[in-house]
């Protein structure tokens, strides 16, 4: 939960064109559901120096995992007009996953937390009181945090500890496509499929993250 409050802000920009949302075709706003993915890169790490090596020629050296997580997301668009509009979304890992367990090596596991920011243009083709067809992409940026995890033993026990190591922003371009189901006039569901084509992503095996999310949403404003 600390999450969304943390992405609060950005998700209620759209908010400032609400006025705009009711004199045209609505302002949708949402909180998602779903999963990310992207392949494990085919070097691993240095569990010393953090470079980039192979397990093959560094006794050091560990394969790190693929980005295969659970997300959330907070979502806002304006239509303001009835097939175009524009707006916003975050999607992130609620929780930290393992990025490289050096646990038996080093003592310690390396985390990751995915989070991506996009601004999107909206087209909406197909557009009804009870179902749209929606197609969205724009520009954003990836935001990929590291954290070392592990514990500690002392003579009055031992504890775990957590702590941040550093992180990496991308430029990344965004495409998605869903379908938005109205389960009443204003409140709706919408699958949605989204591909982030992320710049110099050299942490997993692709520039290609993929994301699969369920927004439960309402919709402010005259359809």
């Amino acid at each position: 939960m600390k999450s969304i409050f943390h992405y609060l802000p950005l998700f209620l920009l759209p908010a400032f064109f609400l006025p705009l949302a009711h004199a045209q075709y609505g302002f949708d706003v949402g909180i998602g559901f779903g999963a990310m993915q992207d392949k494990a890169s085919s070097n691993g790490l240095d569990y010393n120096t953090f470079a980039s090596c192979t397990t093959a020629t560094d006794s050091s050296c560990v394969n790190t995992s693929s980005l295969n997580s659970v997300s959330m997301g907070i979502s806002g668009n304006v239509m303001a007009w009835k097939h175009f509009g524009f707006g916003a979304e975050v999607n992130f890992q609620p929780g930290k996953s393992t990025y490289m367990n050096a646990t038996s090596a080093a003592g310690f596991n390396l985390q990751s937390r995915m989070t991506l920011f996009d601004a999107d243009a909206v087209y909406q083709p197909v557009r009804t009181k009870k179902v749209a067809f929606q197609i969205s992409g724009g520009p954003g940026v990836a935001n990929l945090k590291f954290y070392e995890s592990g514990s500690t033993g002392t003579a009055i026990g031992s504890s775990n500890y957590s702590a941040y190591v550093g992180s990496n922003n991308h430029f990344q371009v965004h495409a998605g496509v869903g379908v938005q189901f109205y389960l009443t006039e204003h409140v709706f569901l919408r699958p949605q499929f989204d591909v982030h084509y992320v710049n110099n992503l050299t942490q997993f095996g692709s520039k290609v993250v993929t994301s699969e999310t369920v927004w439960l949403g309402y919709t402010f404003g005259g359809q």
